[in-house]
């Protein structure tokens, strides 16, 4: 019997302990970046009978296709499309501690499950999918499942309002080298992302241009195929990427967005 209540004693002070015990810090949320490329700016809407509340609905004009960017570095765990239904077409990123990002409504993807990503990098296009009913981007952040205001660089985005959010998302990106191929012929620069835009030069066949950044114009379809990705290669100097060969099938990593 004694044996029994130095059992029962020891138990009722360990219970103790477990009560007065401070429970475990919470994981720092990750440094979550606006989800475009660097230097862009977007309107981000907030409104309370949104689904979820702090989604936040972002616009641009001529949105339709623009690149959607990881905000933070973290492991694509899903990659959806709901038809015409909900979220359509939408991307979910685990950033570890609980925490994930949703990118919804979007026109495509550029990623698959279990990829890792890192800032900047392009994981689809804006679109209008599911119950959109036009262009734009829905965007979450949520901790163990549920929704939760959106910080980005740790400052609370706007509850409720529509407020203009700038892009440093990848901006100590650095450059890259492409070789021009047009199989003979010079290739036309361009003032702006586009074939609408003023000639401004040219550059021969086989040489080599350094790339400052990418930002999508004019589709163009050249020696590698089709592209909406141009090249900036000097202030004001623009060169469709669908003519020149950089490694990489479409937007290069490290290079920020223009």
């Amino acid at each position: 019997m004694r044996r029994r209540w130095w059992s029962l004693a020891a138990a009722t002070l360990l219970a103790a302990v477990a009560l007065v015990a401070p429970a475990s810090p919470a994981l720092a949320a990750p440094t979550f970046k606006v989800p475009f490329p660097c230097g862009q700016s977007w309107s981000g809407q907030t409104r309370s009978d949104h689904s979820p509340a702090y989604a936040i609905d972002f616009n641009r004009t001529d949105d339709l296709g623009d690149p959607v960017v990881a905000s933070a570095p973290g492991t694509v765990d899903r990659v959806t499309d709901l038809g015409g239904t909900s979220y359509g077409k939408y991307v979910r990123i685990d950033h570890g501690g609980g925490y994930t990002t949703y990118y919804a409504h979007l026109n495509g993807f550029n990623v698959s499950v279990g990829q890792t990503v890192g800032y900047g990098k392009v994981i689809g296009w804006v679109g209008s999918t599911g119950g959109s009913t036009g262009p734009h981007l829905h965007y979450e952040q949520r901790l163990s499942g549920n929704d939760i205001q959106v910080r980005f660089n740790g400052t609370l985005a706007l509850y409720w309002g529509t407020k203009s959010y700038t892009s440093d998302n990848a901006c100590s990106g650095g450059t890259a080298s492409g070789t021009v191929n047009t199989a003979g012929a010079d290739l036309t620069v361009r003032s702006g992302p586009g074939t609408g835009y003023s000639a401004v030069g040219s550059v021969a066949d086989g040489a080599t241009v350094t790339i400052y950044c990418q930002t999508t114009g004019t589709t163009v379809t050249g020696t590698y195929g089709t592209s909406s990705i141009w090249d900036r290669i000097g202030s004001g100097r623009y060169i469709s990427d669908a003519y020149v060969y950089t490694g990489y099938d479409g937007w290069i990593p490290n290079v920020p967005r223009c």
